[in-house]
């Protein structure tokens, strides 16, 4: 019997399987794909926005501003002048009294009298403080009584040697005689002299209880009380009288400066001197330079300036720090303009010039500042400038003036 092949397919028959493939393959491949054809487009969109942004600063004005598209900018302005305007030096300093007193005490004594008040304005000679002048008295008094003693003696050997003398012209004594004489009153006045040193010496211990300001000045704060025993040359400090009226300021300049201040100071030019409080906006009070210090320190490169002020409303306080501005010179006819129209870049200063109801920018040279004024080159007295909307300005952008009047229409120097 033949085998039934319907029955059996699988006998005789060669069965071939398919090769095997692997379905997440090309999954792959459509993903890495994907992500690149992302980075080319987002690497083609910045190049895209890179290039413009160059486009737009090379249009843009030398301010690096740029204006807004169409219509005119409404502006202030000012109006360029010719006037006078100082260079300064400015610095930092310390108010500095020319003399300040510490008293101490040049006898032993108890204090029993104390005559100031703190805080006290005194004149040169008031009394402060009084010590215990009995024992010192009492001494006095016996050197006073030693004096008239000596000088008794000393009269009664003058008068012998009158005698001598008067006795020698008759040939009535030997010369040795009258020399012993003679050398016996030169002795007695030198006695008295002893005496007189000593009757000073004590004169002088007694006005050391009475003591008195040696300067005008403020008194500080009281440091003995009645009662107090107090040592001759010690330590303790009785009173402190500052002078404040005139007062000086110390205050140092860089060497570079040196050069400017020392041809003023030989014509005996009288340099102004500002103080200024801490935050450098309340002025203080003005004075004159005195002198500069003979030595520049090296450690800083800077030299001591000393500058006085009459200080007669008490402005400035005894150490107080301050700001000072020293005017060297004076700039006369320069172009003084406001510093609020000047405007940076990075390669230069420049002004926004406005001439046929359009601003134009120009380069300038930035010169002295002094306060909300600043000299300047390269402008002319009566050139209108633009104070404001710079963020809106560009070169030969159309411009209508405001200046708190509305809108005013101008040309070139007619501006208001």
């Amino acid at each position: 019997m033949q085998p039934d092949s319907n029955q059996h397919p699988m006998v005789g028959v060669d069965h071939q399987l398919p090769p095997t493939t692997d379905p997440v393959k090309p999954q792959h491949k459509g993903v890495r794909a994907v992500v690149w054809i992302a980075l080319i487009v987002f690497f083609a969109a910045g190049f895209y926005l890179v290039l413009r942004q160059h486009e737009t600063t090379q249009k843009a004005p030398a301010g690096g501003r740029r204006g807004a598209a169409g219509g005119t900018v409404a502006v202030t302005t000012v109006t360029a002048k010719k006037g006078n305007i100082g260079v300064y030096l400015d610095a930092i300093g310390t108010v500095t009294p020319v003399y300040t007193s510490s008293i101490t005490s040049q006898v032993n004594g108890i204090v029993t009298a104390v005559h100031f008040t703190e805080g006290q304005l005194v004149r040169k000679g008031a009394s402060l403080i009084e010590i215990d002048s009995r024992p010192y008295r009492a001494t006095l008094l016996q050197a006073q009584g030693v004096l008239d003693r000596d000088q008794g003696v000393l009269a009664q050997a003058q008068m012998n040697l009158a005698r001598y003398q008067a006795a020698w012209a008759r040939n009535a004594i030997p010369k040795q005689t009258l020399d012993d004489q003679e050398k016996l009153v030169q002795q007695t006045q030198g006695t008295v002299k002893n005496d007189q040193g000593t009757v000073q010496f004590d004169e002088i211990q007694v006005d050391f209880c009475h003591i008195v300001a040696p300067i005008t000045g403020r008194v500080g704060l009281r440091l003995v009380d009645p009662g107090n025993v107090v040592q001759a040359n010690g330590s303790t400090v009785l009173a402190v009288v500052t002078q404040i009226q005139p007062i000086t300021v110390v205050f140092t300049v860089a060497e570079d400066g040196i050069g400017e201040i020392q041809p003023r100071i030989k014509q005996r030019a009288k340099l102004a001197v500002d103080a200024f409080d801490r935050t450098d906006q309340k002025k203080l009070a003005t004075g004159i330079l005195l002198t500069l210090d003979n030595l520049i320190d090296t450690t800083t490169g800077t030299v001591k300036a000393r500058a006085s002020f009459a200080n007669k409303d008490s402005s400035l306080f005894p150490n107080q720090f301050v700001n000072t501005r020293l005017l060297v010179n004076t700039l006369v006819g320069a172009t003084l303009i406001p510093t609020a129209a000047v405007q940076h870049n990075v390669q230069a200063a420049y002004v926004y010039v406005i001439d046929d109801n359009k601003a134009h920018i120009r380069p300038i040279r930035v010169g002295v500042t002094e306060g909300q004024m600043v000299q300047v080159q390269d402008i002319n007295p009566g050139d209108v400038l633009a104070t404001s909307s710079f963020d809106k300005l560009q070169d030969k952008a159309p411009i209508t003036i405001v200046n708190g009047r509305g809108p005013v229409s101008t040309s070139g120097s007619d501006a208001p």
